[in-house]
């Protein structure tokens, strides 16, 4: 199944056009989800979310499994939780998602998100897709 020619978005005047992505985040232990944009992310190794929907999700943050990772940003604490991915009409099975302290946007990772898809960008025209493989 391939998304195709998905544009770019800009999301306010000050920011250039990115690889969104609309998803829905799901705890397949409380069934709460959230609907969100994610950016596509190929320089990140896993996905990462906000901590702060770690509570919107019904998870407790703090309770999940603690790591210590490298961000771009320096050394941080990140906690994992299981959490399903929905993209359109594709469920991403069960995986340990990073919540992150310092984090304000959501990103897309490679291991658990990317490595299921062959992902074009097109640049110049600002669009990218994605080939379930």
């Amino acid at each position: 199944m391939e998304f195709s020619n998905i544009p770019f978005i800009k999301l306010s005047s000050e920011d250039i056009s990115r690889p969104w992505l609309p998803i829905t985040i799901v705890n397949p232990h409380s069934n709460k989800k959230m609907k969100i944009l994610g950016l596509i992310d190929t320089g990140a190794d896993e996905c990462a979310l906000p901590a702060s929907y770690a509570a919107i999700l019904g998870h407790n943050l703090q309770a999940g499994i603690a790591k210590e990772i490298n961000t771009g940003n320096g050394k941080t604490i990140a906690y994992s939780h299981t959490v399903r991915i929905e993209i359109f009409d594709i469920t991403i099975k069960e995986t340990l998602i990073d919540f992150m302290p310092n984090l304000n946007v959501p990103l897309l990772g490679v291991r658990s998100f990317l490595s299921n898809f062959v992902l074009t960008v097109n640049y110049p025209q600002k669009k990218f897709s994605l080939e379930k493989q």
